[in-house]
């Protein structure tokens, strides 16, 4: 299935037996991209290089489900980036279009050979490939990135290799070595709360994307009114208070939110609730990307409402002046 994706720029195609209209010939950034972190970045913007040089498109070649869940039988990976979320950043990176190969039993088995051969020569008509140092592909993990090269030379198609990348300003003064931009590490930052170096990693604050839901109204009530996303089941964020901007329409707003719980009122299901400073307006519906900007604090239980109500107002507060201190995103 080939679909177009917001300007009919930008090609999502998904499980291709072809290539995809608008994608033929194209230069493939190849990986999991989840997060599209510093390091996907750069194997992305060398795609990019050596798809204006040959005067082909570049696409993004990506798999669903992440190799890990299919592996594990379940979702046993913390999605930095689901496919919906991915496809807008690779898209407001600039690239032509996405494409998605369905991780299952039949490529899980299909010799790298087999993989080079049906999938990107058959199926994609590729004309060049680029991929991370670290990329492995086929069954057993047996495609190296020396085996992709060595294939490409014989069967006529341009390979490059990026090398690790790691993020600006890591390592520490005692000398250890720098930090390398990847998704187990972004991961284990977020899950205690650290955006400031989930984004130094990622090299823009991490976000969530989602259709906002109809939720109980207790923050309008409490004079914050809230826009309410269900997050990815894998999501493993620390619940808490954050400072936020808000994607609405293409346009960022400053904001206030709370992932988690919410102990005070229900204890639910983990939730997305985020306030918009200064607007109004019908936001049901919508989709929107939620950029977490700095962590205020952890989520906890208030004796009342009142007392809640006190504590988002500070907490808002709190956010404003994270917020002008920040450039990003």
């Amino acid at each position: 299935m080939t679909q177009t994706h917001g300007d009919k720029r930008f090609i999502l195609a998904i499980d291709p037996q072809s290539p995809p209209e608008g994608l033929e010939s194209a230069v493939v950034a190849i990986g999991n991209f989840d997060g599209v972190h510093l390091g996907h970045l750069a194997v992305i913007r060398r795609a990019e290089a050596l798809a204006a040089r040959l005067d082909r498109p570049c696409a993004v070649l990506t798999f669903e489900p992440h190799p890990s869940d299919f592996f594990q039988r379940g979702r046993a990976v913390f999605r930095l980036s689901p496919m919906q979320a991915k496809a807008r950043s690779l898209k407001r990176l600039g690239v032509d279009g996405m494409i998605v190969v369905p991780f299952n039993e039949a490529l899980a088995a299909l010799p790298a050979g087999h993989f080079i051969e049906e999938v990107l020569l058959r199926r994609l008509g590729v004309s060049a490939v680029v991929a991370g140092y670290d990329f492995h592909f086929g069954a057993g993990r047996s495609g190296t990135p020396a085996f992709l090269r060595e294939a490409g030379a014989r069967l006529g198609f341009s390979v490059e290799i990026v090398g690790r990348v790691n993020a600006e300003g890591a390592g520490s003064a005692g000398g250890d070595a720098p930090t390398p931009a990847s998704s187990t590490a972004i991961r284990a930052a977020l899950e205690v709360g650290d955006a400031a170096e989930a984004a130094r990693l990622l090299g823009r604050p991490y976000s969530i994307v989602g259709e906002v839901l109809a939720g109980q109204k207790l923050g309008r009530e409490l004079g914050f009114p809230t826009a309410n996303i269900r997050p990815d089941p894998t999501c493993r964020l620390r619940h808490g208070i954050y400072a936020v901007r808000v994607d609405i329409g293409g346009v960022l707003h400053d904001g206030v939110a709370s992932f988690g719980r919410r102990p005070t009122v229900d204890n639910g299901e983990a939730l997305l609730e985020a306030h918009v400073f200064d607007f109004s307006g019908d936001l049901y519906g919508q989709t929107l990307e939620v950029f977490f900007v700095g962590w205020i604090r952890p989520e906890e239980k208030f004796a009342s409402l009142d007392a809640l109500k006190a504590q988002i107002a500070a907490d808002a507060a709190k956010a404003r002046q994270m917020l002008r201190a920040s450039s990003s995103p």
